[in-house]
């Protein structure tokens, strides 16, 4: 089966507040260029209808409580109002986009929609898991459901500490926001959620695993509240390395990095991950970065894995097997969920041909969708783990130019 190319767009506690927000900032290489990684065409990927297309509203409390974006402006969410037996549930989705890791890229990144509501859409599509067809949502597409967009720069934990005094105006004020938004949402009837899930891609996946457990908090007691991580899990070896050489140095120590495979480790709330064990970000970024092949040997392998030589794949092979290793102890958990497919992708869960579709990829048959929705409402154990490439003719696989 001929895989499609795929052009879209992906932008991209237990500690203190305050721990967790001079943690992240460790993070932040790591991240950075997922912003700039696709071109905006979506012609191979059905996104959604132009009817699921959801209004920007911007968070009118946020002001009185310091909560801005990058360059001073409010931030922004689009809530779509659920209907029927879902009147009452809530899944949230955090927008992914890389970080800011200089005061040059962050005054970049706050003339763009990844850091100022002024350039941010005033309508965005939902579709994946925030769609309301139920053909492709069977789950969820009748719950409420709310897009967060992401203007920090530092998955919803920046704070004013991190700001730099007398020398450029930028506003870290991620956990500002991150509480402005949970006031405003409890405040239009989340407080009252019978069933929630939190998620989100990449930046956005780190931002859910850093708010989970406050997420839990603050829903009713006797609500079913669980969390989705798509595509943000980093091999530890390799965040140290970056962790010790970041420009944010002097702000930080390397033993506050924020590592996912040990926030997992502290997490109470239910959590599912998703991720492709060939995630081209990592491959473009940590196994085979710029600069790296002088000789232009990976060229065209880290472009399309059907260019790979054996001995390529044999490296990426154990790029898999460092990945199913970190994950080994929280694949051990009774209440943990996992997807872990074999394709060469990023992130999955927000649009529609990857969530839930006749041609999504698939372990033992089962869909993303299927497998979160099974694993949320506790129909089966799910630990879906996939073989080694190219063993899966489902898997939607990246052909860069």
């Amino acid at each position: 089966m001929a895989n499609p190319r795929l052009r879209s767009l992906l932008w991209w506690r237990k500690w203190a507040k305050k721990d967790w927000a001079i943690a992240a900032v460790g993070f932040t290489i790591i991240i950075f260029a997922l912003s700039f990684l696709f071109d905006s065409r979506a012609d191979d990927l059905d996104l959604t209808a132009a009817d699921d297309l959801v209004d920007l509203t911007l968070l009118q409390n946020a002001k009185d409580r310091g909560a801005f974006c990058l360059d001073g402006s409010l931030p922004g969410y689009h809530f779509q109002r659920g209907f029927g037996s879902g009147s009452r549930n809530w899944l949230l989705h955090i927008e992914g986009g890389g970080w800011c890791n200089t005061i040059a890229s962050c005054l970049d990144r706050k003339t763009t929609p990844l850091g100022s509501s002024r350039y941010m859409q005033r309508q965005v599509p939902f579709a994946g898991l925030l769609s309301k067809n139920p053909s492709q949502n069977p789950d969820f597409f009748n719950w409420n459901k709310v897009k967060i967009r992401y203007c920090d720069g530092a998955s919803l934990a920046g704070h004013p500490e991190s700001e730099l005094k007398n020398v450029t105006k930028l506003y870290f004020r991620g956990q500002f926001i991150w509480d402005a938004f949970m006031d405003e949402l409890l405040s239009i009837g989340l407080s009252n959620a019978k069933q929630a899930l939190l998620s989100g891609c990449s930046a956005g996946g780190l931002a859910t695993l850093i708010h989970c457990d406050n997420f839990r908090d603050l829903m009713p007691k006797d609500a079913n509240v669980k969390c989705l991580a798509d595509a943000g899990f980093f091999l530890d070896e390799v965040l140290l390395k970056v962790c010790r050489r970041t420009v944010f140095q002097e702000w930080i120590h390397p033993r506050q990095c924020l590592f996912p495979q040990e926030i997992i480790k502290n997490i109470r709330t239910p959590l599912f991950i998703v991720n492709p064990v060939y995630d081209f970000w990592q491959i473009h970024h940590i196994l085979v970065p710029d600069g790296s092949d002088v000789h232009g040997h990976w060229q065209k392998c880290r472009m399309n894995l059907q260019y790979c030589n054996p001995g390529q794949i044999e490296i990426l092979h154990g790029f898999r097997s460092s990945l199913l290793n970190a994950l080994s102890d929280f694949q051990k958990k009774e209440e943990g969920g996992m997807f872990i497919n074999s394709c060469f992708i990023h992130c999955q869960t927000w649009v529609a041909d990857t969530w839930h579709s006749h041609t999504s990829p698939k372990i033992n048959n089962k869909t993303i969708a299927e497998a979160v929705g099974d694993w949320y409402f506790n129909r089966r154990v799910v630990k879906e783990v996939d073989c080694p490439y190219p063993c899966n003719p489902t898997c939607y696989n990246m052909e860069f130019a």
